[in-house]
């Protein structure tokens, strides 16, 4: 038999296009569930839903986050522990995702969090103040759950919104 440059009347470029696209296609349909993933994750939070958190966060899940070096989140349990500890500082805090990025098995974002400080953030009172904080990060996807968290926001802004830091003089 020989190769005649066409399948049922299609021709080997062509074939080849459609193997590539449909190979783009099966891979951008994970990267949209990944960012789907994370979006969901976002809902669960904001509507306080913790205990749907184990149908989406591994067991063994870490965040990493520079601006808190003294919390450390190493499982899901701990994370539902931080969350919780969160809502009692801002009960209407809420994340606003505006950019999600993904690529291999990895999600990043960029949003806000917005909230009312309720409760002591440390050593620092409530305030009653209302703080909106750029948040950025990353989220690392494993078998189907959120296995890792990299979130960074600016800790001098969140403070200096709360009344806890001078404000930086205007035009510096």
């Amino acid at each position: 038999m020989v190769w005649t440059g066409q399948f049922k009347g299609v021709s080997f470029v062509a074939c080849i296009a459609l193997l590539v696209l449909g190979a783009v296609t099966v891979h951008a349909d994970v990267l949209d569930d990944h960012k789907a993933l994370v979006q969901r994750f976002v809902d669960i939070n904001n509507s306080r839903q913790y205990d749907k958190l184990d149908e989406i966060i591994d067991t063994d899940f870490v965040r990493h986050c520079q601006a808190t070096p003294d919390v450390h989140v190493s499982s899901l349990d701990e994370f539902k522990a931080f969350v919780k500890a969160d809502v009692s500082t801002f009960p209407d805090g809420r994340v606003e995702m505006t950019r999600l990025v993904a690529e291999g098995d990895l999600v990043a974002f960029y949003g806000f969090y917005a909230g009312t400080q309720k409760g002591p953030m440390g050593p620092f009172p409530a305030t009653g103040r209302v703080i909106r904080a750029e948040i950025s990060g990353m989220f690392r996807i494993g078998d189907g759950k959120i296995a890792e968290l990299w979130i960074i926001w600016d800790n001098l802004t969140v403070l200096a919104q709360l009344g806890h830091s001078p404000a930086e003089p205007e035009g510096e």
